[in-house]
């Protein structure tokens, strides 16, 4: 298990974001036991400086029965109501507004936290506090699949994408209780392995961005070196695309993550290698083709559980290591063992 400090900077670097000070400071300023509260408490620093630079206003369209004439007349609710011979219409106008679908989804997300009885009360006062400073023309929208997927549609800054991000982690760690006051509770993400393998994949992959200059970062897709008789039997190939591809003119190097409880396996009374992950590792280099002069290697990286690892290997002439990072040490080593690994 992450430990929860720990936990903020492989959100921040797996949602292409580094820490921020601000952040930083509420965050080692209390101590946290679930992952829920440090999602509160970063999802509260973020709301709190929205709020002081201003709310992002956008055009919202507005029906109503008006006096006058504005925007689109409808005329079919106008006649049904007979409301033209007494001088009145309704109709349909655009108007400056913070009630866009990213506050609302913002605020039902702060309305659902102020509820749950999974964060301390000192916290929920806190969340309700922030909920109160909204204008009362934005109306809250709960946080559902649906409703993310149509925020996730808008052209949203970096900070408000962020913010949406851990809206979206909250709702995924939500789980339903047949409370009647319409209180939720939560459950540990950490545990949660298929989530948490994206999370370190992109940890990874955005923290060597970030952190150094000598290489290129990306996630490529790696063509198989084959031949068929048929052009429709080459489309039956698996499709292979890296984690991590770090590239400089004299070396390349595929790094594979692996969130597993360990990087080990038992058999035959014997520990031995996850023999898929080094399979695909295999598969990668051999069919990866490099310019002149330039070193090509593979990494396969676990997170430190039962056992530490840093096994070398050459396998069809090319290096390859097995290794496991702490992710349980200080933020510091963490970093310094993740620059450590490609130099």
């Amino acid at each position: 298990m992450i430990p929860i400090h720990n936990l903020y900077y492989l959100l921040c670097y797996a949602w292409n974001r580094l820490p921020e000070r601000e952040e930083l400071q509420a965050i080692t300023a209390a101590p946290f036991h679930k992952p829920l509260e440090l999602l509160t408490q970063v999802l509260l620093t973020g709301t709190r400086r929205l709020l002081r630079q201003g709310l992002e206003l956008a055009y919202v369209e507005r029906e109503e029965q008006l006096p006058e004439l504005r925007g689109r007349l409808l005329l079919a609710p106008s006649l049904s109501r007979d409301l033209l011979r007494r001088g009145r219409a309704v109709c349909a106008y655009d108007e400056l507004s913070p009630d866009t679908a990213f506050n609302q989804v913002l605020l039902g997300v702060l309305e659902q936290l102020g509820r749950t009885r999974s964060l301390p009360a000192s916290l929920r006062q806190e969340v309700r506090a922030v909920r109160r400073r909204f204008p009362a023309s934005i109306h809250p929208v709960a946080c559902t699949l649906l409703t993310l997927r149509r925020v996730r549609r808008l052209r949203l800054s970096g900070r408000e994408t962020f913010l949406l991000n851990i809206c979206t982690l909250i709702h995924h760690s939500a789980l339903p209780t047949a409370d009647a006051a319409g209180r939720t509770r939560f459950r540990d993400f950490r545990r949660d392995e298929r989530l948490m393998a994206q999370l370190f994949e992109a940890f990874v992959r955005n923290f060597y961005r970030h952190e150094q200059r000598r290489y290129r970062v990306l996630s490529e897709t790696i063509a198989w070196q084959a031949e068929a008789e048929q052009a429709t039997d080459m489309a039956l190939l698996p499709v292979m695309i890296t984690d991590t591809t770090l590239e400089a003119p004299d070396r390349k190097i595929i790094l594979d993550t692996k969130y597993y409880k360990a990087a080990l396996r038992p058999r035959y009374d014997q520990q031995k290698l996850i023999s898929p992950h080094l399979y695909q590792l295999y598969a990668y280099l051999q069919n990866q083709p490099t310019a002149q002069g330039q070193q090509l290697e593979g990494i396969l990286l676990y997170p430190a559980a039962k056992h530490e690892l840093a096994a070398r290997y050459t396998l069809g002439g090319h290096p390859i290591r097995v290794v496991t990072i702490d992710l349980n040490q200080p933020w510091p080593g963490i970093a310094a063992d993740l620059l450590a690994l490609i130099q």
